[in-house]
């Protein structure tokens, strides 16, 4: 039978640790159970060779995956289910991580363990990992430990993180189109230069005449991109690398993410996905009783828009002097009359979490709406575009020969 190495605390919560044979792990708990004995880590000893032992290590981290939201998701609704149940957190952690396909955050769950056992909150624990779990994750947790409801609390996040997931990818939906569209053209236009003009120059040539403009533009620009391909690769590389590092900068982040916002059609999916995602983030921190400087403090870290976090944190300092919610969301400027009607009467009657879902639920609406009608509001331009493209080519390539045919029908 395998052997396996346990720890686990007794009844006067003292840390015990040994090793015990066994068919699998549930074998082991039962039998600490029956002796008295909580476990807190059962793992399988096996005799390793340290070289093996490398080689293992190194195969897990090159196929080591990155911990995902739906990961967080998976986490949250399990965990939800198993404190309602009545299981105790470190048995929930510890059955949480022997059955997750993803190594990563096995490992994270591990160190939650090991932080819990060693007196620390779990909140304590989860801020261990600011790049797997937010601070504003982290608070919510927090205030469930404060006031008993971690269940109910850890229903609230998988909910809001469900959602977050469905706008991020109404988001992604929304760019996607637009830049295949534009990646489309771009193909057909250096297609048509590369190929396709080259082709007739030797023809346009034997005319021995003077060519129309558009022909000798359409000519030119081929020219250049035939020859001096090398220089606008290396433009493009440059221009891309440069653009990279702006926007990695805080106020290049600042002007792009408000930028994004003002781009035709997909500006305003973003927009609306971005004031959802505030709207529900910060009726979840009302409801779960943060107080409001706090609450708009890690609303804007959930924000993903640097323009708009710059927003929230402008409304979180007047808030902080002592102004009203709804001047400060006045001030800010990004919130259409429909919001701060919203947010006047939520003042008033103390119902801020409730209307705020509204809101969230409204854009959310909204959204939805705006991507499935996408493709209706760019069809035109792309037709328009396109045929704009053709016109240029037909009267580059054509008129020419037209006006060839014409000559010879005089003489």
């Amino acid at each position: 039978m395998p052997v396996f190495s346990y720890k686990g605390r007794n009844a006067q919560g003292e840390l015990m640790q040994g090793a015990m044979e066994g068919v699998d792990s549930d074998d082991i708990a039962n039998q600490l159970f029956s002796s008295g004995i909580t476990p807190t880590e059962i793992k399988a000893s096996a005799v390793v060779g340290s070289a093996a032992r490398k080689w293992a290590k190194l195969w897990r981290n090159l196929n080591r995956k990155e911990v995902a939201l739906v990961d967080i998701m998976l986490f949250s609704r399990q965990m939800h289910t198993l404190l309602k149940s009545g299981v105790p957190i470190m048995r929930a952690l510890g059955g949480l991580q022997e059955s997750s396909q993803n190594q990563a955050f096995s490992d994270v769950l591990q160190d939650l363990r090991e932080s819990l056992d060693s007196g620390r909150e779990l909140s304590a624990a989860l801020r261990r990992h600011p790049k797997v779990f937010t601070m504003f994750y982290v608070s919510m947790v927090q205030v469930g430990e404060m006031t008993g409801t971690l269940d109910e609390t850890f229903m609230r996040l998988y909910l809001h993180l469900e959602f977050e997931k469905q706008m991020n990818e109404s988001i992604r939906g929304a760019v996607r189109y637009p830049i295949f569209v534009v990646i489309a053209m771009t193909a057909a236009i250096v297609i048509v230069n590369v190929f396709v003009i080259p082709s007739f120059i030797k023809v346009f040539e034997s005319f021995h005449t003077e060519l129309p403009l558009v022909t000798r533009m359409l000519i030119g620009f081929s020219n250049f991109m035939v020859h001096y391909w090398p220089v606008q690769l290396a433009l493009l590389i440059g221009a891309v690398a440069g653009f990279r590092s702006y926007v990695n900068t805080n106020i290049g982040k600042y002007k792009w993410d408000k930028l994004k916002l003002k781009i035709p059609i997909a500006g305003k999916i973003i927009f609306k996905g971005t004031l959802a995602r505030f709207a529900r983030s910060l009726a979840l921190a009302f409801k779960s009783g943060i107080p409001i400087v706090q609450g708009l403090s890690v609303v804007s870290m959930v924000v993903d828009n640097e323009y708009m976090r710059t927003c929230v944190e402008q409304m979180r300092d007047s808030v902080e002097r002592g102004d009203s919610i709804l001047r400060t969301a006045v001030a800010a400027g990004v919130f259409n009359s429909t919001v701060l009607q919203m947010i006047a009467v939520g003042e008033e009657t103390g119902d801020m979490d409730g209307l705020m879902f509204e809101v969230a639920g409204m854009y959310e609406r909204e959204v939805e709406y705006d991507v499935k009608t996408l493709s209706a509001q760019i069809e035109p331009i792309m037709i328009v575009s396109l045929g704009i493209l053709v016109l240029i080519l037909a009267l580059g390539i054509f008129l020419p020969m037209w006006d060839l045919g014409s000559a010879a029908m005089h003489k």
